[in-house]
């Protein structure tokens, strides 16, 4: 993951599971991957899409890397760590 992060401007991992508001990333390969990822997003609907194109059409900023990262959902976005390590 780390070599992957590196080798991108932005790494987005998508989970149709961070549509339920009890999803926690219990898994170690989740747990693994959550200081490598700058965005982490839902797809399980069309909004959901929607949503990610507009994400990828407004990648012309410099990307945020590590911990700070985000989590996506159709409600809106919560902090990665908060959200998922909490």
């Amino acid at each position: 993951m780390d070599r992957l992060h590196r080798s991108c401007r932005h790494l987005i991992w998508l989970n149709p599971l961070l549509r339920y508001e009890a999803f926690k990333p219990e898994a170690q390969g989740i747990q693994a991957i959550l200081p490598h990822v700058d965005d982490f997003r839902t797809v399980h609907s069309l909004n959901s899409l929607t949503e990610l194109a507009q994400v990828l059409s407004a990648q012309s900023t410099p990307a945020r890397r590590g911990a700070g990262a985000t989590i996506g959902t159709s409600g809106g976005e919560v902090e990665t760590e908060q959200a998922l390590r909490g």
